[in-house]
């Protein structure tokens, strides 16, 4: 499958994902985004890989925001359709992906950057980093889940600060907030994303993905996550990781899961 703005690479179980638009900062435009879930999408039944990492190409930006050149003179269907097509496709298709997805943040996350971030499962952000969304300063709001999953994150009051302001904090500021898991320097980056990603390839894909499933049920209107976990755990027993996993366990071994 070949792409024009993002790169592909799997190694070691590990898929990267690699945004590459270096002249416009990694900017995202409506063929990024479809060829983002194009990948996913080829990922998700890809034995060889059992965790996405996304990152933007170069040092100075995960994704600068949304290409705004491309939709400034939209129609207010035009913009519903865009805002729609993006959630529906990407951001709450990487929400509820199977697979861990983590965003290793190098440089500037902002507007639909950030808010591909906050889709993402983990934000593992370099010490370069500036966050934000400041779609209020260009006359609209956050398109792309934003408001919701800001909020989710960090709590609404820092939400709307955050939002009303439009201001940017830095990689220490965000993991303060628990907007994002770590912060590393920008040459340790990638390397620290590997671990934490080997760690997760060792483990159960099944529990993991059913883990994701709960974990993303108690953000959902409608759902109870306590019955999901219910669910989800009795669907774990008698599946091969379980049996492997456990007589694993008990015959105090390493766990060899298929």
């Amino acid at each position: 499958m070949k792409f024009e703005n993002i790169l592909i690479e799997t190694k070691d179980k590990i898929s990267t994902i690699t945004i590459n638009r270096p002249n416009k900062l990694n900017a995202l435009n409506i063929l990024t985004i479809k060829e983002l879930h194009n990948a996913l999408e080829a990922l998700s039944s890809d034995n060889s890989c059992k965790v996405v990492v996304i990152t933007g190409s170069g040092t100075k930006a995960f994704v600068a925001g949304a290409d705004i050149s491309e939709f400034y003179k939209f129609s207010k269907q035009e913009g519903y359709q865009l805002s729609q097509d993006g959630q529906t496709n990407l951001f709450d298709f990487i929400e509820n992906y199977s697979k861990p997805v983590i965003a290793a943040i190098n440089g500037y996350a902002l507007g639909g950057g950030l808010e591909l971030a906050m889709a993402c499962h983990i934000r593992i952000a370099s010490k370069n980093t500036l966050m934000g969304l400041p779609e209020v300063s260009l006359g609209v709001t956050p398109g792309y889940g934003g408001t919701q999953r800001l909020a989710q994150l960090i709590g609404k009051g820092r939400a709307m600060e955050l939002i009303l302001s439009a201001n940017m904090i830095n990689a220490e500021r965000g993991e303060k907030l628990g907007l994002t898991n770590h912060t590393t320097t920008q040459d340790e980056l990638i390397q620290f994303t590997y671990e934490l990603a080997r760690k997760m390839t060792t483990n159960s894909s099944t529990a993991i993905a059913a883990s994701i499933k709960c974990i993303n049920s108690n953000f959902k209107d409608g759902e109870n996550g306590y019955i999901t976990e219910i669910n989800e755990f009795s669907n774990c027993f008698q599946s091969e990781d379980f049996i492997e996993g456990t007589n694993a366990f008990i015959e105090k071994r390493k766990a060899k899961f298929k």
